[in-house]
């Protein structure tokens, strides 16, 4: 059975063994990776109602014969992110990424209901840590799989709107995406929603697609706020990442009650997330690599751009953290190794001679407040490529709990 969950497990996506064996159990047991997203969902499920409704599902689909074999699993993941016990509102997380939205507003008190996530590897992570597969593609997923929900979250791709991309907007079919979005708000009406995009969907260029935006939400009886760009900097993380939040309410009242979180006074510089222990000489750049992006910088330079590496000090703050070369050319480390080390380094590329590093997956999670105990089962260009479209954690946590706030009071 070639289910997309063998494919992960063949691929050694999932290391872990002890969720490797529970996958591995369930597949034993004829369960399709899609029959494992209603069962996760179901085990997780809030309340008695939305488990009946995951409950009614699986017996429309006469899956109900596997549920006791699903649930005799001896090693049946449930994650180690949790929500608390008492939720103040229950929430969707839509383009779910590694899942550092759903870790944001849980710290805030919310209970999530539903994931949606198109990526495998992305889903395999947070499968990994939250115990749940996502559904998939959000253009395929049927309505009524989604429950009812207070708030709906999501950073619906950002690329379009990027100013490093093309700009091309809604014209291009991820800018479309957001629709899927207004289809959703649309049909449940969640009292409130926020929405995380890249800084230039406030730029002249896409203005447009900003107002366009705006205009939907309205007709859809939303109250917005001004979208504002906030930085991840002044909330508790190394990096400068400045992102554009979209916050709406159905009620007028909650809106005016609403408040954008206050930056922090106190700044965090990279010192603190930095590795103590000795770094892996693979992250070191060859002397040769390192000669290379001097050079390319030097061109540019020559030519009055900024573009090109830079090397930061224990006392910086990071740069934004993409996908891409550029992330790591721009988030570069001054980081020595022992000179025993070195002398070591049989059979690999020579190690340059400033001792310049990338960072690990681990250090690009701390830029983005991800906690210690979460996992990226996955390879470093997956666990790059995930952190790089995520959001930072503690930023999100604030906006959450301002978002509380105005709906309970």
């Amino acid at each position: 059975m070639a289910t997309q969950l063998q494919r992960l497990i063949g691929s050694q996506l999932v290391p872990d063994p002890t969720l490797a064996k529970a996958i591995r159990l369930a597949l034993v047991n004829e369960i399709s990776d899609d029959d494992l997203i209603y069962f996760t969902h179901l085990l997780q499920a809030p309340n008695r109602a939305t488990r009946s409704r995951y409950r009614r599902q699986i017996e429309s689909e006469e899956l109900v014969r596997l549920i006791p074999k699903f649930n005799a699993l001896p090693h049946r993941p449930r994650g180690t992110q949790h929500a608390s016990q008492s939720s103040r509102f229950t929430f969707v997380d839509l383009f779910a990424g590694a899942g550092g939205m759903r870790l944001g507003m849980q710290a805030a008190g919310g209970k999530c209901v539903f994931s949606s996530e198109i990526d495998n590897f992305a889903r395999a992570t947070y499968f990994r840590n939250f115990g749940e597969l996502p559904f998939g593609d959000i253009q395929s997923i049927d309505r009524e799989d989604i429950p009812p929900h207070d708030v709906l979250v999501g950073g619906f791709p950002c690329q379009p709107f990027s100013i490093a991309g093309l700009q091309r907007g809604f014209e291009d079919k991820r800018g479309g995406l957001f629709f899927e979005i207004d289809s959703i708000l649309e049909t449940y009406k969640p009292r409130a929603f926020l929405f995380e995009n890249v800084g230039g969907l406030n730029s002249r260029r896409s203005s447009d697609a900003l107002r366009e935006i705006l205009l939907r939400l309205e007709k859809r009886g939303y109250h917005c706020p001004t979208p504002k760009i906030l930085n991840a900097r002044h909330f508790g993380v190394p990096q400068n990442r400045a992102r554009i939040f979209i916050v709406g309410f159905r009620s007028r009242t909650a809106m005016n009650r609403f408040e954008y979180p206050k930056a922090r006074r106190k700044e965090v510089t990279v010192g603190k997330i930095l590795s103590r222990a000795l770094v892996d000489p693979r992250y070191y750049l060859s002397q040769r690599l390192l000669s290379t992006l001097e050079a390319h910088k030097s061109r540019h330079k020559r030519r009055g751009n900024g573009f090109g590496l830079q090397v930061l000090d224990r006392d910086d703050v990071a740069n934004a953290i993409v996908v891409g070369g550029m992330g790591h050319e721009r988030n570069l480390i001054r980081d020595p190794l022992p000179a025993s080390v070195v002398r070591n380094l049989k059979g690999t590329p020579e190690v340059n001679s400033e001792g310049i590093r990338r960072m690990t997956p681990d250090e690009w999670a701390r830029l983005q407040g991800y906690p210690r105990r979460f996992r990226f089962p996955v390879s470093d260009t997956q666990a790059y490529k995930q952190l790089g479209n995520s959001v930072a954690v503690p930023l999100i946590t604030e906006l959450g709990k301002q978002i509380a706030l105005a709906l309970c009071r």
